[in-house]
């Protein structure tokens, strides 16, 4: 079965638009973990616009799955990461004017600087993946740095319709099956939903998803136990396994 990562970024921005303490994106993590959800994620971002380093270091002590930091590769996050060790590093693209995060991180022209942050970390024992657009020369430069998994990059599938999705679909198969025959871990995110996460979720070759947005809002209405559980559901469904 696709494993399930749920990203709290959206429950730290309700929090920060009132400069509030509720509603505390760890106690969200805590709900997701316990409805089934087998990763916890969350970007730092360097403006802190939702989640805080306060927030990292209780999740590291308190996510008892694995946790995933989404960060940029700088030497502020570098630091930080190597200090609190989660579980996994995906390295994400990050522009002060994007809303969220906008497509796969250009590695063909950070080679070095990606070589040199992922070789870092993982000296300090954390695994290291590389978000990327559906393209075979993101892939093979993530390969080249050292990277040890991919995060496709769904948006531009999430974003499109009829035929034009269906490539866009393809495209997503293509890199995901060059991936593993690379060697690399397989995962994929980004603006998926309950209603177009079921044809990837059925790809093969993919090992997670990662989903914040559609996840958090519906638990605003239904409860982070049934938006979780009802996620899980699709995933299980599109792999036939219930």
């Amino acid at each position: 079965m696709v494993s399930l990562g749920v990203n709290v970024d959206h429950v730290a921005n309700i929090r920060q638009a009132r400069q509030a303490i509720e509603p505390d994106p760890v106690t969200a993590a805590m709900l997701a973990e316990l409805a089934g959800a087998h990763c916890i994620t969350v970007h730092l971002r360097s403006d802190r616009r939702h989640i805080q380093q306060r927030d990292l270091e209780l999740l590291r002590k308190q996510v008892k799955t694995r946790l995933n930091l989404e960060m940029a590769a700088t030497e502020e996050m570098i630091a930080i990461a190597g200090r609190i060790c989660p579980d996994m590093i995906t390295l994400v693209p990050e522009s002060p004017e994007e809303v969220t995060t906008e497509g796969g991180l250009n590695v063909v022209n950070q080679q070095d600087t990606l070589k040199d942050a992922i070789a870092r970390l993982q000296d300090a024992g954390i695994k290291m993946g590389i978000f990327i657009d559906p393209d075979p020369a993101s892939l093979e430069a993530a390969k080249a740095v050292g990277a040890q998994y991919i995060e496709i990059h769904t948006g531009l599938y999430a974003a499109a319709k009829g035929e034009k999705q269906q490539v866009a679909l393809q495209q997503i198969v293509d890199v995901a099956q060059k991936a593993a025959a690379l060697g690399l871990g397989v995962n994929a995110g980004h603006d998926l939903t309950y209603t177009n996460v079921t044809p990837i979720a059925a790809i093969p070759q993919i090992a997670e998803l990662n989903i914040g947005h559609n996840i958090i809002a519906r638990a605003v209405l239904v409860g982070m136990e049934q938006a979780v559980k009802q996620m899980l559901k699709l995933i299980r469904a599109a792999k036939g396994c219930c």
